[in-house]
């Protein structure tokens, strides 16, 4: 029973409701949360059972490439394969989430084995060497590679080096490895040098407009948070609280309900079209990084405060009320976008929001939360799951339809999806065991 359809009589007297205090959790749970105990323990079982007898499994194990390794993951709706080259992103994704598995769901031989194949892959063929010839050192990591691992491009930043210090991090925890375990910390460094820029790469601009992104210290965020849950490292509650502080004092904006994608360097808006863009799923994917941050920190209440601040405004910006779903791009003073993109919807929003929704209903009791949760674990279960083959569509337009069939290409595989069903599930199962 929801609170919409709960309505007491007036003549209600607390004499004669007695029975309120001996059912008061379940009873209060129907008439203050929007979310009864019943409700949390079937959306648990939902996100266990769409992980493990649906997302996964459209995965795995047709995606291990057991003549090159790694995994074969640009896949159609019905998972044949498009292409078969390997976006190193995507396989240090999938060896997390093969290795997290295996460390949180069930000890299955399958998942180690396959997780095996992506660390092997990453270390044999996805880091640069060239520019090191005979020298033990990691160049900067390549993004896109072919089936065998011959090198295609790389980007001008570092997030394939961050995907493969959760993966080795998780593998380490996996098998006990402590090679792995110091791959993890050793790339982790090189992480840090490049955010703090004391390790350069090839910048993408000139310096005539310079600016900070969100990115970096988000990401960086969210590679400490599960770099010190697996495997543990003393450098990273410090740099946690630092990228905290960042990305409030720089792109939070409480005077105009907004958060930035990039800033100039003293944090003011750069009133050009790429300044004023805003990505509304990223930052509330940062939102749910902060919360996740304040949970670890006994439910921190300034950073508990930051976190529903950040979904508050960019679910205003971003929930579209005319067909729902989250936008993909906004401008700051709602001026047209330039990406022709910018309305449609993607799939990793939605996994972002679904978990920042659930995350900040869980912390706060509040019930707008609850309703916000509803809206879009609905909308994405109706529109991107795909009921015939399991799994998600990635691209839909603004009304909802279909965009494109893949399942997989150089930036969608088995990451946000899995992690949003698995992360969900492992939150639901501990807020229901707490007495």
């Amino acid at each position: 029973m929801s609170l919409q359809k709960t309505i007491l009589p007036d003549s209600w007297k607390w004499e004669k409701v007695r029975f309120i205090h001996q059912h008061y959790k379940t009873i209060l749970s129907k008439l203050i949360m929007h979310y009864t105990l019943n409700d949390l323990r079937d959306l648990k079982r939902f996100y266990s059972n769409q992980l493990l007898n649906d997302t996964v499994p459209f995965w795995f194990p047709r995606s291990f490439d057991k003549e090159h390794g790694g995994f074969l993951l640009m896949r159609d709706a019905d998972g044949s394969l498009i292409d078969d080259d390997k976006a190193v992103w995507i396989q240090g994704r999938a060896t997390w989430l093969l290795s997290t598995l295996y460390n949180t769901v069930e000890k299955k031989q399958e998942w180690l084995e396959g997780a095996k194949l992506g660390y092997d892959f990453l270390n044999n063929h996805c880091f640069d060497t060239e520019n090191h010839p005979g020298k033990p050192v990691r160049g900067q990591m390549f993004f896109h590679v072919t089936r065998d691992g011959r090198p295609i491009r790389k980007r001008r930043y570092f997030f394939s080096e961050t995907f493969y210090v959760i993966a080795a991090a998780a593998f380490a925890k996996a098998t006990g490895s402590k090679e792995a375990a110091q791959n993890a910390r050793e790339v982790f460094g090189n992480c840090i040098a490049y955010a703090s820029g004391q390790k350069k790469l090839e910048p993408k601009f000139t310096g005539t407009r310079p600016s900070r992104g969100i990115g970096a210290p988000m990401i960086m965020m969210n590679t400490a948070q599960q770099l010190r849950e697996t495997i543990g490292d003393e450098r990273c509650d410090e740099l946690i609280g630092k990228w905290i502080s960042e990305i409030e004092t720089y792109f939070v904006k409480d005077d105009i309900r907004c958060v930035m994608e990039q800033v100039a360097p003293d944090g003011s808006i750069i009133d050009h079209i790429d300044g004023r863009t805003l990505n509304p799923g990223h930052s509330i994917e940062g939102a749910w990084f902060i919360l996740q941050e304040a949970k670890y920190r006994d439910n921190d209440p300034h950073l508990i405060e930051l976190g529903c601040k950040m979904l508050d405004y960019m679910w205003e910006r971003g929930w579209d009320a005319a067909h729902g779903g989250i936008l993909y791009f906004r401008d700051v003073y709602n001026k047209p976008v330039q990406e022709y993109w910018q309305d449609m919807k993607f799939w990793w929003p939605h996994n972002e929001t679904i978990i920042a929704t659930l995350l900040a209903y869980l912390l706060t009791g509040n019930k707008k939360y609850a309703e916000w949760h509803k809206l879009v674990h609905g909308y994405s279960y109706q529109h991107f799951h795909d009921k015939k083959n399991g799994e998600w569509f990635g691209y839909l337009h603004r009304d909802g339809s279909l965009a494109q069939t893949a399942k997989g290409n150089l930036f969608k595989g088995p990451f946000h999806l899995p992690r949003q069903e698995w992360y969900c599930a492992q939150l639901l199962d501990d807020y229901l065991a707490e007495p």
